[in-house]
Order: structure tokens, then C-alpha cells, then sequence
């Protein structure tokens, strides 16, 4: 059997997916994993960053994070699942990397500084600061080729690429001990809010779940920023500013010009854009929440597809710190 290249992605497990993570991701790795070895993160430990005080929402989240993937149409035949706390391999390798990674490094990266002030945190925790270097093991345990992200991750993955080179001009001897691996945007790497100030985000009350139910999708839709000028229909709209366009954009493509052009000549209102992008969701969601519900009366088999795939990411993680630690010289 002809060996693929690797793919690693995944999700922190604070909760269930959005349509961010949908465009973000998800698409690409539903399209990915007959030409790949995929391999998807539940990241429980990364979780633990942000909700360290509240753990009693981490195993629900495991199992939440893990049915959307499904629903959205991974193929646990084909794709590994992986709990990331049950990987020897990335705890190890963590440290491993921390030892040559510079603080300055990790308080200057955009991505943790926009988080660290998107929840107040004043006072960082080592594990909050630190969390890129443990992507970056996470990345590298299985040498993964590839990995979908959501824009906002380009620092981590850049980090990931320096740590690799890093390590190998340590301790490679002129071999490549660790793969470099490759970062892959969707069509919609970042995917506005329903606010319109802001990415949407779970923490931030402005998304679109893909469990959200068909009404609770209307309301949302309903309470979307659009162009704060439009009184009235017949008012001529700006549809670059206006968040429902971005939608329709990743969501409704085929009519996102007619809907844009309708919308700047005044003949759509918003009312009408919202009920179409409403159908154009639904649409996209039906088939979804009709695989969460199987998934959902069926949590022994959701446990067996990570508890498995655990497994096997355990045997590749630590023959991949035994190379490690061989490379670095701590290996009797």
C-alpha cells in the first residue's frame, strides 16, 4: 500500500464547533482524507489554558468536539481520532522544545496576545504562554506534512517550522530527525462574527454552531450586523460591511454577486438577505445534524473511534521520541 503524507488538525475541546471552524477547517479535512493520513487532535489539554478552573465541562466537550467532526463527514474508517491527553509522546516532546523556545518569543506572538486580551488575562499562566510550543509537539509526533488552519493560527504554525529547524540543526546531524510541516488555508480562512466587530468565536457570543437548530439559526441570523445605514429597502447598502454578505459569500457563493449587487442598488432588503441566508444554511446543516443525531444516541461507538485511534497515535508518538531522544543523546 503506497504510504500517504500526514495530516494534523484538530480543535481545542471547549465546547461545540461554529461555522468558523466549518470554513476554517472542517471542509478541508472532510476533502483531505482520502488523499491523506489525517489525523484529528481533541485537544483537552490546550483546553485547559483558557477553562483550567472549570474541568467539569472538558469531557462533554471531548465528546462534542469529536461528533461534529463526524457529522460533518470524516470517516472514522479513514481518519484518526486523537485525545490529546492520552499521547505520551506530546507531554514529552513539550518539554522537549520548551528548552530551547525564548519567552520573548512567545509574548511576542499576535496570536497569544490577542487571546490573552480577548479574556483579561493580565497575569499570563505558564501553560496559556506556552501553548504554541505544545502545538507544535502536537504537529510533530505523528511528522504530520500538512495542517489546515484557521488564519489566526499562521503564528503557531511559523513557530512549529522554527522549532523543527531548530531541533534538527541541534541534535540532526545532518539528517532531518523532525518533518517541516506545511500550513493549508481554506477559501475562508477567518470568518467574521455575527457582530461584525470580530472573528466569530465561541468565547465571544457571536457565532453560528453547527448544532444550533434551524430556529435558533433565524434568530441569530435575525440579530446580525449588517450596513447600520439602510433604514429602509429602497436605501442603497454597502455589502462590505455588512455581515450577512460575508456569509453568503462562504455559504451561498452562487448568488453572493446578484445578492451584492441587489443590495447596493437598493432592490433587496435586509430581511429578505437574512431568509435566504437562512435556507442556504439550512441546507448546508440538515444533512449535518441528521449524522450529530446518530452520533449523538451512539456515544459508546464515539468512544471507541477516539479510544482507538489513541492507541494507534501512542505507538507512532513514541516511536518518535525514542528517535528523539537517540538524536539528543538522553536515550540509554
Amino acid at each position: 500500500m503506497e504510504n500517504k503524507k500526514r495530516i494534523l488538525t484538530g480543535d481545542r475541546t471547549t465546547g461545540r464547533l461554529h461555522l468558523g471552524h466549518y470554513v476554517g477547517s472542517l471542509q478541508n479535512r472532510v476533502k483531505l482524507q482520502n488523499d491523506y493520513e489525517t489525523f484529528i487532535l481533541l485537544a483537552d489539554i490546550q483546553a485547559l489554558t483558557t477553562h483550567f478552573k472549570n474541568p467539569s465541562m472538558l469531557k462533554d466537550s471531548i465528546y462534542q468536539v469529536a461528533i461534529d467532526n463526524l457529522s460533518v463527514g470524516l470517516d472514522p474508517n479513514k481518519v484518526t481520532f486523537v485525545q490529546q491527553s492520552q499521547i505520551a509522546a506530546i507531554a514529552e516532546l513539550t518539554v522537549f522544545y520548551s528548552m530551547f523556545v525564548p519567552v520573548n518569543v512567545l509574548r511576542h506572538n499576535p496570536t497569544v496576545k490577542t487571546e490573552a486580551a480577548q479574556y483579561g488575562y493580565d497575569d499570563l499562566t505558564y501553560g496559556f504562554l506556552g501553548y504554541p510550543v505544545s502545538q507544535a509537539a502536537d504537529i510533530t509526533f505523528c511528522h504530520a506534512d500538512l495542517v489546515p488552519v484557521g488564519e489566526d493560527q499562521l503564528p503557531h504554525m511559523e513557530l512549529t517550522r522554527k522549532i523543527v529547524r531548530r531541533f534538527n540543526d541541534l541534535y540532526g546531524h545532518g539528517e532531518s530527525i523532525l518533518r517541516e510541516p506545511d500550513a493549508l488555508l481554506s477559501e475562508t480562512p477567518r470568518l467574521i462574527g455575527l457582530d461584525g466587530g470580530s472573528k466569530m468565536g465561541k468565547s465571544l457570543g457571536n457565532a453560528i454552531y453547527l448544532s444550533d437548530s434551524q430556529e435558533v439559526i433565524k434568530q441569530k441570523i435575525n440579530g446580525a450586523v449588517t450596513d447600520p445605514n439602510r433604514i429602509r429597502i429602497t436605501d442603497l447598502g454597502n455589502p462590505d460591511i455588512c455581515s450577512v454578505s460575508q456569509y453568503h459569500k462562504a455559504f451561498n457563493p452562487g448568488e453572493y454577486n446578484n445578492i451584492c449587487d441587489m443590495c447596493r442598488s437598493g432592490k433587496i432588503g435586509c430581511v429578505a438577505c437574512k431568509k435566504q441566508l437562512g435556507k442556504a444554511l439550512n441546507d448546508i446543516l440538515e444533512p449535518v445534524q441528521t449524522k450529530r443525531a446518530y452520533y449523538e444516541e451512539h456515544l459508546d461507538e464515539v468512544k471507541e473511534i477516539v479510544q482507538t485511534g489513541s492507541d494507534k497515535a501512542n505507538q507512532i508518538g513514541n516511536e518518535t521520541v525514542r528517535h528523539i531522544k537517540e538524536a539528543m543523546n538522553i536515550h540509554l
